[in-house]
Formats: C-alpha cells, sequence, structure tokens
C-alpha cells in the first residue's frame, strides 16, 4: 500500500473516505483557488464529518506553509526512506 500511494495515491485500491480525503489535500495544495462547496461536500458524502473535513483542511495547509518556509529560506532537508522493518 504505502508503495502504491508513494507512485500514484489515485491507482492505490484506497475507500471512499481516503479517496475522498487525498482528492481535496491534493486539490487544496496545488489549486486552492479552485475550491468550491462541492469538494466539501463531496467529503461529507464520503463519510466525513466536519471535524476529520477540517482536519484535512489543516493539516495539508500547514505542510504547504512550513514547505514554503523552508523553501523560501534555502532550507536543506535530509535525505530520509523509509525502511519496512524485518521481524
Amino acid at each position: 500500500m504505502v508503495e502504491a500511494l508513494s507512485k500514484d495515491y489515485r491507482q492505490a485500491q484506497l475507500n471512499n473516505f481516503d479517496r475522498a480525503m487525498l482528492d481535496y489535500a491534493v486539490k487544496l495544495t496545488r489549486e486552492p483557488w479552485t475550491m468550491t462547496e462541492n469538494d466539501i461536500e463531496v467529503m461529507r458524502r464520503a463519510g466525513l464529518d466536519d471535524q476529520a473535513i477540517l482536519d484535512t483542511n489543516l493539516v495539508s495547509g500547514y505542510y504547504a506553509f512550513v514547505n514554503r518556509l523552508a523553501d523560501g529560506l534555502g532550507v536543506e532537508l535530509e535525505d530520509f526512506h523509509l525502511e519496512a522493518k524485518e521481524e
């Protein structure tokens, strides 16, 4: 699942809740000026309540904010790799 999400979440096998949440976050990140009430309604129809919608909005907005701060200050990020632990 992690590999599918990292390549293209739209191709991953997700439930409606997760897909609506990710679609909203991507649209808000890439084209915030195109957001409409319909984007909220899509999330509600997928089962997100007002708190989940707000959380998605806040996390997406915060991530964008922090990245712009880092980019604007020329902050270099450390090379980070997720590796599955073998047990």
